[in-house]
């Protein structure tokens, strides 16, 4: 019998996905979950003029999706006042990324990250068989000058950097952001992951500037836009690093939903504005929450909270007595990250579930 003729690179891969969902925990389990609070979605769902998009623009499913996705690359240009050829539409900032490894990072190229940060980069690094060099965070922040002094140290092609951060939450000040890339090396492309940045204050990020080719912003209609489940997301950049990237995407990779649906998501400030509000106050109750039994909740830019509860043993039994009681959040896996816990912001009701099993969880596990 003939064998399956795997590359190198992948046949040397451990048979892993980046994430175990909770539909997977699901089957597992025999369950359905009352609160899913780990994935960092939005549970208040998208703008309703998102919803009226989506069902005006279910008619034409039998068309193909406009390649381009020129409307919503015309309406993010203008939302960012950018050149519509500084803008590219992908499925998710997943995809963006993989596609951004793609472009940049031969097999055996140097590529640096954080040790900890967000793990489907990792795993498009692999995939293309880049070499990771990943530096550990300093004070529950990404250490801008370790990423830094590693980049120029082994030559890096790549440097990935979320700010507002995940899993932690924390972020650098935009002034913080210009020093940093200023201090890579010629030849480095930084990809700023932004997922979280509407959730965090002004002057968190620097304005954008696609005329500087060694940065490409990543953004996502996943997180405030409530729009995960459609897989929709955009990329500024230099026009060189769009007409690249456009050699490689795959053309058809946003469904027409999608963009309709992000470009009216986009038009609706007032309920992204409305759902801000509704996220700080949740951070607030979380916050409160970890105090009360003795814990405490990192200040967050993010739609979630990380939580301080002293040592990975104790995080991982909360996280499963949590789940026991049908709350799903997730957690670091890395050290020191990984003495935390990490929980979604939701509606109301949902948060209500949590506060209660977490005070159930904590007094199981001490």
């Amino acid at each position: 019998m003939s064998q399956i003729p795997f590359t190198d690179i992948v046949a040397k891969l451990p048979a892993s996905v980046p994430f175990v969902g909770p539909e997977q925990i699901e089957r597992e389990r025999g369950f359905t979950f009352r609160a899913k609070l780990g994935a960092n979605e939005s549970p208040f769902g998208p703008s309703p003029k998102a919803i009226e998009a989506i069902r005006a623009a279910a008619g034409d499913s039998w068309n193909y999706p406009d390649a381009t996705a020129f409307g919503l690359r015309e309406a993010v240009a203008s939302f960012w006042d950018v050149p519509v050829d500084s803008v590219l539409v992908g499925a998710g900032i997943d995809e963006l990324l993989g596609n951004v490894v793609r472009m940049t990072v031969p097999p055996g190229g140097p590529v640096v990250t954080s040790n900890g940060a967000y793990p489907t980069f990792n795993y498009h690094v692999n995939g293309f068989g880049g070499v990771l060099h990943a530096v550990d965070y300093r004070d529950d922040h990404e250490d801008l000058t370790a990423l830094a002094d590693t980049a120029r140290a082994v030559g890096a092609r790549l440097v990935y950097l979320s700010n507002p951060d995940n899993p932690m939450g924390t972020r650098h000040p935009a002034e913080a952001i210009a020093e940093f890339r200023r201090r890579l090396p010629e030849g480095t492309l930084l990809a700023l992951d932004e997922a979280y940045t509407e959730f965090a204050p002004a002057g968190t990020n620097p304005p954008m500037d696609p005329s500087d080719p060694g940065v490409i912003r990543l953004r996502t209609f996943s997180k405030i836009y409530g729009l995960a489940g459609l897989r929709v997301g955009y990329a500024i950049a230099h026009p060189d690093a769009i007409t690249a990237l456009n050699k490689i995407r795959n053309h058809f990779g946003v469904n027409h939903m999608a963009q309709q649906a992000a470009r009216a998501a986009l038009q609706d400030q007032a309920y992204i504005d409305a759902r801000a509000r509704e996220i700080e106050t949740g951070k607030q109750l979380y916050a409160e929450i970890a105090r009360r039994h003795g814990f405490t909740a990192i200040p967050s830019y993010t739609n979630f909270v990380t939580i301080d509860v002293g040592t990975a043993e104790r995080g991982e039994k909360l996280l499963t007595a949590l789940q026991d009681r049908r709350v799903f959040i997730r957690k670091p896996g890395v050290p020191p990250l990984d003495r935390c816990i990490r929980v979604t912001v939701g509606p109301e009701t949902e948060r209500a579930i949590f506060e209660q099993a977490f005070a159930e969880a904590v007094d199981e596990v001490g």
